[in-house]
């Protein structure tokens, strides 16, 4: 008999209900028969299919914790494994469901470990000075301080390199950063893709690795553009020239809204970040709708919503045309073409492409006469999202957005507020009880998205928004009737030359905006500071959201626990008590206040910020007593914990005889003695495993790093054992960077996210 085909056999995934329910299962003295019953009914047709995207996303986690890089080949094989043995049990109700998600946690690790084979692209090392750098520029954006620009390597020559990467990000004076697709050649300074702060905190090298990007840097010099030696390929030229239309568009916008106004209109219509005061950029975020300046979900759902409606109101004026024509299937498609536009002119970045595929997922379901907004569309632009950028999982825009989208799903299936007028009731009535209605459904939408990514906001950025719901309640609705709307009406009339009016009119919507933020800012408790904490309380925060979310019967409710769970291990999750950045240049104590002091011996004051924001610190950095408690010579510097044990800076030879003598802890630039009685953390610790971080144990200290012993990825690649004694080498300041600020640092906004 030939063997049939899996995919023409019906699977039993909606038998599997029978067979939880079955009230005879030798486990019934341990499961009641209610709580059979319940899992009967999550299990049955249709309510798995969630599930296989959690296992898919949980597959991809697991890749992103390995220690070293796993082959490709055995991960795909052992997908293909896992798949067989999930066909072969298909008439097996509970064994094909378990062997299903098996596989589609085999899936996701496989599609992972593919995805990085394929980009795999060479990574810098070693930072390296005096390097002449030729290529086309791909990439443009503007900030508060600098400009960066990506270069695509055609050249690269001169300075010490193991590795030439294909593209570098640089950074330049503000204002003189190269436009796109030129080719320019220019002198740099040259090191490694940022890694992480501090144990736990994020991974800039993984972000930039999955960017194409292998090093950043800044411009020494002038930039010099030259005559390309090669021509550009059609993707370069068609990347080039959506460049310029980027460059005309914030040119017309900029000539009509100067200042803030206009540099986020900019940032709303063509993605490009450009500088807006520190205070209101600071005002956006504590008052919680920061994630209007970065294009997400929500901005593609207005465009789409936007353009959907105006299509579809503009042919029902046809008369007869809604009796004959499919006029909502054509306007749908109209609005995701009009989407589609809007990928590519706000950066096609990789956060964009995430909430394209969504909007694209709903519109072809009114193609397709489809439900439009359901869990199963979310699952399906999920897959599709780890399908085709598995590194958006550990992004903070796909954490987010997902999470606050399953919240308002499950929300509103199960009956959000909502109030009603009656058929017989008076005009004035409806009407009041419509804005009723309107109020509670956008309060009702903002506590659930709010709630749902409060964890993930805590997590990645440590903080949360106490008047979240307020600010989006004031603010969210001027922007998506009246801000985008000008905004694409200005766009279309551009050709025309009638465009004015309307960015004029965008800008009053801005500046709307701009008040409510400031206004929720300076209320009483709104920095909503929260310490940092690691994975465990997020990922078991992750699960609360998803058995809320996803179970249909009071099961769901156990989440509660789960939340309740995340939340006191979250809240006892211990502080470190000593911090050393990767370059060893700058180091942190807890003292007897509880407050870190902090040495710092560079320009690069990034690990300074992110170390106070994880400590729920408010000082900023101009603030004096960043120091108070550490007293510093030109040997070193020492500081005291809480129980009175000294913590050692050693710069010079001869500081170690009295370190090594009176600290518990010696962080040392050179050499220690053998016989030192003291803890010696040297540059071979963090040279090799990146930020430390230290709490006390008894007499002793356990270290936490930011690269685990043996890692090796490829976004971070092991570094090769020193070829020479620490003894012999040069003053330690010689391979130091410049002292001069980290250009190339990323900004909060590279990784602030979307909801």
């Amino acid at each position: 008999m030939p063997w049939p085909i899996p995919w023409s056999i019906p699977w039993p995934i909606g038998k599997a209900g029978a067979a939880w329910g079955d009230a005879r299962p030798r486990f019934g003295f341990v499961v009641p028969a209610r709580v059979r019953e319940w899992a009967a009914q999550e299990v049955a047709t249709g309510r798995l299919l969630p599930w296989f995207a959690v296992a898919f996303g949980f597959g991809v986690v697991l890749y992103f914790t390995a220690e070293r890089e796993p082959a490709w080949w055995a991960a795909t094989a052992l997908a293909v494994v896992c798949a067989i043995f999930a066909v072969l049990l298909r008439r097996q109700v509970v064994a094909f469901v378990v062997a299903l998600g098996v596989f589609a946690i085999a899936a996701g690790f496989a599609v992972a470990a593919l995805k990085t084979a394929r980009i795999d692209h060479p990574v810098l090392r070693f930072s390296t000075s005096g390097v002449t750098v030729a290529g086309f520029v791909e990439l443009r954006e503007e900030s508060q301080h600098t400009d960066r620009f990506v270069l695509r390597v055609e050249r690269i020559e001169g300075g010490r390199m193991d590795e030439k990467p294909a593209r570098v990000r640089l950074s330049v004076k503000r204002g003189t950063a190269p436009p796109a697709g030129a080719f320019v050649e220019v002198k740099a300074f040259l090191e490694s893709p940022l890694q992480p702060l501090e144990p736990g905190s994020y991974d800039f090298s993984r972000d930039l690795f999955f960017q194409g990007i292998g090093a950043s840097g800044f411009v020494r010099g002038a930039i010099k553009i030259i005559t390309p030696p090669t021509l550009q390929g059609p993707l370069q030229r068609a990347d080039a020239f959506v460049q310029r239309l980027r460059d005309a568009i914030d040119a017309r916008i900029r000539a009509v809204l100067p200042g803030d106004s206009g540099a986020i209109a900019a940032m709303l219509i063509n993605g490009r970040r450009d500088a807006i005061d520190s205070h209101l950029y600071d005002a956006m975020f504590v008052s919680g709708i920061g994630h209007v300046l970065s294009i997400s979900g929500y901005h593609m759902a207005v465009v789409a919503g936007v353009i959907f409606f105006l299509f579809r109101a503009v042919l029902a004026l046809i008369p007869g045309l809604a009796d004959r024509a499919p006029i909502k299937k054509w306007a749908a498609a109209a609005a995701l073409v009009v989407t589609a536009f809007y990928l590519v002119l706000s950066g096609n970045q990789v956060a964009t492409q995430r909430s394209f595929i969504m909007i694209a997922v709903v519109l072809f379901g009114v193609l397709f006469d489809r439900p439009t907004l359901t869990m199963r569309t979310v699952t399906v632009a999920a897959l599709l999202v780890l399908f085709f950028a598995p590194e958006a999982v550990v992004h903070p825009s796909f954490q987010m957005s997902f999470a606050a989208t399953l919240a308002l799903i499950a929300g509103y299936e199960r009956g959000a507020i909502k109030v009603r007028a009656g058929a017989d009731s008076s005009l004035g009535a409806r009407a009041a009880l419509w804005g009723v209605n309107e109020v509670v459904g956008l309060t009702t939408a903002s506590l659930l998205a709010g709630l749902a990514t409060t964890p993930y906001a805590a997590y990645h950025f440590h903080r949360v928004a106490p008047y979240g719901v307020l600010a989006n309640l004031l603010a969210m609705p001027v922007v998506s009737a009246w801000v985008m709307p000008m905004g694409i009406l200005g766009v279309v009339a551009i050709p025309f030359g009638f465009d004015t009016e309307c960015w004029r009119q965008m800008g009053y919507g801005i500046e709307w905006m701009d008040a409510v933020a400031q206004w929720v800012a300076s209320l009483p408790g709104a920095f909503g500071r929260v310490a940092a904490f690691g994975t465990g309380p997020l990922l078991v925060a992750t699960a609360a959201l998803l058995v809320i979310g996803l179970l249909k019967t009071p099961l769901r409710w156990s989440g509660a626990l789960l939340a309740v769970l995340a939340i006191i291990w979250a809240v006892r999750s211990p502080l470190p008590d000593v911090l050393v950045a990767a370059d060893g240049r700058t180091f942190a104590v807890r003292g007897a206040d509880g407050r870190l002091a902090f040495h710092h011996s560079g320009g690069d004051t990034f690990a300074i910020r992110e170390w106070l924001a994880a400590d729920a610190d408010g000082r900023d950095l101009h603030d004096r007593g960043l120091g108070q408690g550490m007293t510093c010579d030109g040997s070193g510097c020492i500081g005291k914990l809480a129980d009175g044990a000294l913590i050692a800076y050693a710069l010079e030879p001869d500081a170690f005889e009295d370190d090594c003598r009176r600290a518990a802890l010696v962080i040392a630039l050179r050499t220690a003695p053998p016989d030192c009685a003291a803890m010696i953390v040297g540059r071979d610790e963090w040279r090799q495993r990146g930020a430390l971080a230290l709490r006390r144990a008894g007499s002793g200290f356990i270290v936490d790093s930011a690269r685990p012993e043996n890692f090796d990825r490829p976004w971070s690649p092991a570094l090769p054992p020193r070829r020479v004694p620490l003894d012999n080498a040069a003053d330690p300041s010689a391979q130091r960077a410049p002292a001069a600020s980290r250009d190339a640092t990323p900004r909060l906004e590279d990784v602030e996210a979307d909801q």
